[in-house]
C-alpha cells in the first residue's frame, strides 16, 4: 500500500465525515442563533432554554436525514472493502 493510496483514503473518510455531519451541525447551529436571539430580546437567561429545542431538532434532522447519511456511509465502506485487494502488498 502507497502512501498515496493511504491519503486518499483518508481525504475520502474526511471529507465523507464532513458532508454527513455538516446537516445536523447546521440545524444545531441554526436552531442554537434562533433561540440565543430570542433569549436576548425577551431578557430571559436560562440555560435550559437551549438545550430542549436544540436536542428535539437535532433528533429530527437525524431521523429525516438518517437513512441518506447512512447511505453515504455504506457506500463509502463498500468502496473501501470491494477495493481491498489493492491495498494488499506480498
Amino acid at each position: 500500500m502507497t502512501v498515496d493510496a493511504v491519503v486518499e483514503m483518508a481525504n475520502k473518510a474526511l471529507f465523507l465525515i464532513i458532508k454527513v455531519s455538516l446537516p445536523v451541525l447546521l440545524v444545531s447551529l441554526v436552531v442554537g442563533l434562533i433561540i440565543s436571539i430570542f433569549q436576548t430580546v425577551t431578557s430571559i437567561q436560562e440555560q435550559t432554554l437551549t438545550f430542549v429545542p436544540k436536542i428535539i431538532c437535532v433528533f429530527t434532522a437525524l431521523i429525516i436525514l438518517g437513512q441518506w447519511m447512512m447511505t453515504m456511509m455504506v457506500e463509502f465502506a463498500v468502496e473501501l472493502w470491494s477495493s481491498f485487494s489493492l491495498y494488499i502488498h506480498r
